[in-house]
């Protein structure tokens, strides 16, 4: 556990994401929500086919929104697709991913799910350089637990590697520091 305030937690975790017990797993979707690679294809291809209908008839999904789903043959019950900005380095980049992780936390709230995972959003085919990412997505995840003090929600953020892992460390360290 790396950061607890009242109701709330957040924690990482070294981890598939399509194999952790918690209510919801997020899906670092593309445009289609039809499946892809990286985080996106083993999503779809641990959930079964249901997962893919389901996503047909949702019609897409824009960059920084975010959509959800039944979690089919996952453990989670839920799945939460957002699609994170292709990095270009502007400004609109570092807002499109901050909504990413928003829009899924008030998706979650919606719902009443307590215990959500995220992948590092963007930070795979889509380049958004890792420590910058990890610096967003903390960010507006501890800013959404300190404006919904009253909701509880424990937060997973599942790294694939040790490197992800210590470089989250390091974010959160300077967030704490500032």
């Amino acid at each position: 556990m790396i950061y607890e305030r009242g109701k709330s937690s957040i924690s990482l975790k070294i981890a598939d994401i399509t194999t952790l017990e918690c209510d919801c797993i997020v899906n670092a979707a593309n445009k289609t929500l039809l499946g892809g690679g990286g985080v996106d294809g083993a999503i779809h291809r641990a959930a079964g086919p249901g997962l893919l209908q389901e996503c047909y008839y949702l019609h897409g999904c824009n960059t920084g929104e975010a959509k959800i789903t039944k979690g089919y043959q996952l453990k989670a019950k839920w799945v939460i697709h957002t699609v994170g900005p292709i990095y270009s380095g502007r400004e609109e980049d570092s807002f499109m991913l901050q909504n990413c992780y928003w829009n899924s936390l008030n998706l979650a709230k919606e719902y009443s799910i307590h215990s959500l995972a995220f992948p590092a959003i963007s930070t795979g085919a889509y380049g958004y350089p890792l420590r910058e990412a990890n610096y967003i997505s903390l960010s507006s995840i501890l800013k959404w637990l300190q404006e919904n003090q009253d909701y509880e929600m424990h937060v997973i953020l599942v790294c694939f590697n040790e490197r992800f892992y210590e470089e989250y460390q390091k974010s959160f360290q300077k967030i704490v520091l500032e």
